[in-house]
């Protein structure tokens, strides 16, 4: 039977993971938000610089050499202001990850510690009963435990998979300044 100083220890923990969470939350949004400054910042700078560039520039020839010198940048900054997004969002998302499966494998603990006190107080002859809600119980605990496991692994293909494409994209742009 669970006693009131343990409802409210359970509620105590719970608001306090959620005000963790929050916090986690608000860092991932001022992280962002710095970061949006800064890439604003950049381009700001740079397409001043630009506008400078091209008012120097003398004829068609140079105006196409100064264009193509711009495209190779601007792809890995690009790519570079993804990953730093990605990096960001992913962080976050482990930190909310590991709070959960925490919180999971702790419920599950006062669950079975529910079960073998139910278990205890049972009436004879009800072994049955409480060794198929504790095989239920493992069979939960097991489906959960996989789940977890392949929301990681496609987590971490994923991130496997931007990380390729961003160094291809990259890569894609070197020739393709150069053609120019």
């Amino acid at each position: 039977m669970l006693t009131v100083e343990q409802v409210l220890a359970s509620q105590k923990a719970n608001v306090e993971t959620l005000m963790g969470l929050t916090t986690k939350a608000f860092e991932g949004v001022e992280k962002i938000v710095e970061l949006n400054l800064t890439a604003s910042k950049a381009a700001l700078a740079e397409t001043s610089d630009h506008a400078k560039a091209l008012l120097s520039v003398k004829d068609a020839q140079e105006l196409l050499a100064l264009q193509s010198s711009l495209f190779q940048p601007l792809a890995e900054k690009t790519a570079a202001y993804s990953r730093h997004l990605y990096d960001i969002a992913s962080g976050a998302g482990a930190d909310f990850s590991k709070t959960f499966e925490g919180q999971a494998a702790d419920a599950q603990k006062k669950f079975m510690g529910l079960v073998d006190n139910a278990a205890k107080n049972a009436p004879a002859g009800s072994e049955t009963a409480v060794a198929v809600m504790k095989s239920a119980v493992a069979a939960a605990s097991n489906a959960l435990e996989s789940v977890q496991k392949a929301v990681k692994q496609a987590s971490d293909v994923a991130q496997s998979n931007f990380n390729a494409v961003a160094a291809s994209a990259a890569d894609v742009a070197k020739p393709a300044s150069k053609k120019r």
